[in-house]
């Protein structure tokens, strides 16, 4: 009891409390910084249908809350919270009510990626999603060997990107195990995206990329409104405020709610520096 206990207090930094009020007064905290905002109700891996309708309703309740206090935040959301391990019609019908509902509003979607055995259904849900909404956007990682052609193919569809490393353990078969490689193909990726794109977002931590991002978009003059930078909640605070002030967009992704636990153990997982923060920041309460 005691080991969960601390647990959830160290899960702190990383997820912005267990409801909608609680992440709305870190929307305003960002807010004020410069920073731009996406919420997440965490969850993810549901089996049980009635769970994905309430993961339904909580995001249908999270726009119209949106909506009430005119806040500009966008959403995501994993589409195995929403039945993909049910029914991909399911999954679909269950999207396009969360999609319809933001774009009444003119907010946008992002659909995150998930693990390998589930990244060409989520495309292919994206891919139909497409035919009906322009508010939706995906997430390609870095570290697997096939982003190169779903960049190509997203490009083709004129869809926003948000490019980022990748954080769920995947076979040498599947994934670039090696960090240094990681990074040359997330600049390959990045280029792609900037050239044929739209709108990327960058989602890196990583000091080396987040340098070649400023010095690639000013040697080709690419203008700070055409992309962003995107950050997860709690990691790299200051920096997050000195891009922004730099006049960089920058937006964070806000996670909430009570199923932490999976994204608490990625975070901690993906890389070690974010255990060092997480113990160092910790300590200083």
């Amino acid at each position: 009891m005691k080991g969960m206990k601390l647990l959830t207090r160290m899960a702190r930094s990383f997820v912005a409390g267990d409801n909608v009020d609680d992440a709305l007064k870190q929307v305003q905290k960002l807010k004020d910084k410069g920073i731009m905002v996406t919420l997440d109700i965490l969850g993810e891996a549901v089996e049980d249908k009635p769970m994905c309708d309430k993961a339904v309703q909580d995001y249908l309740d999270l726009l119209k809350k949106l909506a009430e206090v005119k806040s500009e935040a966008h959403i995501s959301l994993k589409l195995t919270q929403m039945g993909l391990a049910i029914d991909d019609e399911y999954c679909t019908q269950n999207m396009v009510k969360i999609i319809g509902l933001a774009k009444k509003s003119g907010r946008f979607v992002r659909i995150d990626m998930e693990g390998s055995d589930v990244t060409q259904r989520t495309l292919d849900i994206f891919y139909r999603l497409r035919q009906q909404f322009d508010n939706a956007g995906i997430v390609v990682q870095a570290y697997l060997h096939r982003t190169e052609q779903d960049v190509r193919d997203i490009n083709a569809l004129k869809a926003k990107v948000r490019l980022c490393k990748g954080a769920y353990k995947e076979p040498k078969e599947v994934a670039i195990k090696k960090m240094k490689a990681i990074r040359v193909n997330f600049i390959k990726l990045a280029e792609m995206l900037f050239r044929k794109g739209v709108y990327p977002a960058i989602a890196t931590h990583d000091s080396k990329l987040i340098k070649w991002t400023k010095a690639y978009t000013a040697e080709n003059k690419i203008k700070n409104s055409d992309w962003e930078f995107q950050f997860l909640y709690g990691i790299r605070n200051k920096t997050q405020r000195k891009l922004a002030e730099e006049g960089y967009r920058v937006r964070t992704y806000v996670p909430f709610g009570t199923h932490w636990i999976p994204y608490f153990y990625r975070r901690l997982r993906e890389r070690k520096e974010n255990v060092f923060f997480l113990t160092k920041n910790f300590f200083k309460r």
